[in-house]
């Protein structure tokens, strides 16, 4: 089991991801993400799915049309962890290359 993000270790690993906030109330990051049309926030998420399911690691996600809203938390682990860090920047790493 991934082990919960503390202390120094939590802040660097945050510092890391620029476009993502700490969410409000749970120990979770969130990001908006806008993409220019329906297909293409769509091919993300398929992309996306893939590699949540190769981690065995899969977020909470609401889409309306070109807009995905991602929260990242390791329930298991009853807060954030190295898993969400990773997961988040394989997120930024394809909403960059789309």
């Amino acid at each position: 089991m991934a082990e919960k993000l503390t202390g120094a270790a939590r802040e660097a690993a945050l510092a890391e991801l620029s476009d993502w906030s700490e969410t409000d109330g749970r120990d979770a990051i969130t990001r908006k993400y806008q993409f220019p049309d329906f297909n293409d926030a769509f091919n993300w998420m398929a992309r996306i799915a893939q590699v949540a399911e190769e981690m065995n690691h899969h977020p909470e996600w609401f889409n309306v049309w070109n807009k995905v809203e991602v929260t990242l938390s390791t329930h298991d682990a009853g807060g954030l962890t190295g898993l969400d860090i990773e997961l988040a920047r394989r997120m930024d790493e394809l909403f960059a290359i789309r």
